[in-house]
């Protein structure tokens, strides 16, 4: 029983060494130059605490203006979907002419982002105040004054077009069908025809 130790183990001691010149040079420097931060801070913290929640509240408050903006042009835009047409019947019909005609060549691609340039026209002629040339195919769809027929044929469009441009997927002719039926939809549905 020899092999087993009773006797307690010293604490082992961690040498001590002395920081190198060139740090404790930069620390006498950043001491001296933030001593009269420290001394106007130590000798006036009831100031520094008031001075903190004043800027505090008028964060919040700022904050609380920004969103009470943000809500105001939101209500701004929020105009009751009209049943006034957004497209004349010939501007549709001359719309969905030029579209076949790609779509009868097999360019389903072409024919569905044409029928999303000039959807985007015939809204920006019709309610310019609508849209901005910053404004997203995804941004005109949600349009809250646009009824709710144009929302969703225009959304289905930029989606089939999204899809064939940035997923880099070919359309085939149930896509062109698809957004071609939505654009039918909603362009003539209150001209009173279906084609």
């Amino acid at each position: 029983m020899r092999e087993i130790q009773y006797a307690p183990v010293p604490p082992y001691k961690v040498p001590h060494s002395e920081p190198p010149e060139w740090l404790v040079a930069i620390m006498r420097f950043l001491a001296k130059l933030f001593e009269p931060l420290g001394q106007v801070l130590g000798a006036g913290w009831s100031w520094v605490e008031v001075m903190l929640v004043v800027l505090a509240a008028v964060g919040a408050l700022w904050i609380v203006w920004t969103l009470f903006q943000r809500w105001r042009e939101v209500r701004a835009l929020a105009v009751p979907a009209t049943d006034a047409p957004i497209i004349d019947r010939g501007a549709a019909l001359a719309l969905l002419e030029d579209a076949d005609a790609l779509a009868a060549e097999g360019r389903f691609e072409e024919a569905v982002h044409l029928l999303l340039q000039r959807s985007v026209q015939h809204i920006a002629a019709a309610r310019p105040d609508w849209l901005s040339p910053s404004s997203t195919a995804r941004e005109i769809g949600l349009i809250p004054g646009l009824p709710a027929a144009a929302q969703q044929a225009f959304t289905l469009i930029a989606r089939e077009v999204e899809r064939s441009l940035y997923a880099l997927r070919a359309l085939a002719a149930e896509d062109w069908q698809r957004a071609r039926a939505a654009y039918a939809a909603f362009a003539l549905q209150n001209l009173g025809s279906a084609r």
